[in-house]
């Protein structure tokens, strides 16, 4: 076999490789065995029926064609790794010239793994920062808390606001009501912000017993449609004002809160777990910080196939995220004012998508150049945690799979590169 390479650009070559009559001779020896299995032949059984005599009784452009892909399929995966470069995807494949049993030649063109260039990966200018608590902080968990433990008392009295009312609700839309728009018996804190601006102010003033409407405007960014910027009418019954009374802040507080004997106590665990908190999401905008510079500095040809590719996967994640809030992608692309899926993609996805093979690329050479290795040890202990944190059946049969172990083994890798290029940055 005889090969020549061009580079069409960074990430694409195309190969032109000329097979001769020996290398076709044995790719035709392999068809015709596959086909002595199929073929019936009298006197002999299916399946055992001697190459020599297939060839006596297959129709010749069948075996031609049989021996063609055989060819083209040892040749290509070949060429491919004589010439040292990593295929993404199938390669496309144009025949030249096939003379059965004399000559085959080819032309096999793809998309192949860059070369990267890398930038100085132990002088990058990106610094950790250290966490910081506020007494800020501190209260609004203990206020939390405090909301946790509150007692609701029904006032004889007009609701104000941090009140919890329970009303009967219609909404209409020149007349007609629309849906999501009618509720009976529901709970709401005046001052929480669960409804349209003006529907808590509204309810502010009254009290138990009273009907009235409520004139007021959607929002224009809605995600429903026929919603948006429109105007409505609520028709509110108020069935009960309550008053939400804090506990005090003591001793006795904290003990229910948890195993703590003092406020103190209880402050300081807070004060624990929000330091721990903000201290790991310091150190993953350290790494990524990191990972966008040691990127910037380094020079990373990017193929098409690898940025398409995280694009359907920035969608389905769009999509599996909005379906756990009861939106679909088109909901979204309405609420965001986008034209069209084209417009979001150009304007949100097509960017995040190359970085995203940008930075696999660094890290998948830095992991080549630093020798990091994921022991089968530590890939089993991931897997058992993986398997920990989603109990389902379904999914720790997936997680069994060759596809889901590979990914796992990949993301360990790109960790573990992580970790090191954080530890050679540090000191």
């Amino acid at each position: 076999m005889k090969q020549s390479t061009k580079h069409l650009s960074d990430t694409k070559v195309e190969l032109t490789i000329t097979v001769d009559a020996k290398e076709l001779k044995d790719a035709e020896l392999v068809a015709l065995n596959k086909i002595a299995q199929e073929i019936k032949v009298p006197g002999f059984r299916k399946g055992k029926v001697p190459a020599s005599v297939a060839a006596k009784h297959v129709n010749p452009n069948d075996l031609a064609q049989h021996t063609l892909e055989n060819a083209l399929s040892r040749a290509v995966a070949d060429a491919f790794t004589e010439a040292g470069v990593q295929a993404l995807d199938r390669p496309e494949v144009e025949v030249k010239k096939f003379v059965p049993s004399t000559e085959l030649e080819f032309v096999a063109t793809s998309e192949i793994m860059p070369s990267i260039t890398l930038g100085d990966y132990k002088k990058l200018s990106a610094k950790p920062e250290k966490a910081s608590v506020t007494k800020k902080d501190v209260d609004e968990i203990i206020g939390r808390i405090r909301q946790g433990y509150a007692e609701k008392k029904p006032a004889d009295r007009k609701a104000k606001k941090d009140d919890e009312v329970n009303i009967d609700f219609v909404g209409k839309k020149d007349g007609v009501a629309f849906d999501g728009g009618t509720a009976e018996g529901y709970d709401i804190v005046l001052g929480s912000n669960s409804f349209i601006p003006g529907f808590e102010d509204g309810i502010v003033g009254h009290k138990a017993g009273d009907e009235f409407d409520l004139d007021l405007e959607f929002p224009t960014h809605y995600h429903v449609e026929d919603l948006k910027g429109a105007n409505v009418v609520f028709s509110v019954k108020l069935n009960e004002v309550k008053e939400v009374v804090e506990p005090e802040l003591n001793d006795e507080l904290a003990a229910k809160a948890g195993p703590f004997k003092t406020v103190k106590e209880l402050e300081d665990d807070i004060k624990r777990e929000i330091t721990t908190q903000k201290q790991n999401e310091a150190d993953d905008k350290f790494k990524d910080a990191l990972v966008a510079e040691l990127v910037e500095k380094s020079e990373v040809p990017v193929p098409e196939i690898l940025v398409q590719d995280q694009m359907r996967s920035i969608e389905q994640d769009m999509v599996q995220n909005l379906m756990r809030r009861g939106l679909t992608l088109d909901m979204y692309l309405a609420e965001k004012d986008f034209k069209d899926k084209e417009a979001w993609i150009d304007s949100e996805v097509k960017d995040a998508a190359v970085n995203r093979v940008k930075a696999g690329l660094v890290l998948a050479d830095l992991s080549k150049v630093l020798k990091v290795e994921a022991s089968d040890e530590e890939l089993l202990e991931k897997m058992n945690l993986l398997a920990q944190q989603y109990p389902s059946d379904d999914i720790r049969k997936q997680l069994k799979t060759p596809e889901a172990q590979r990914d796992i083994a990949n993301r360990l890798l790109t960790d573990k590169t992580i970790d090191k290029l954080v530890e050679l940055n540090s000191k």
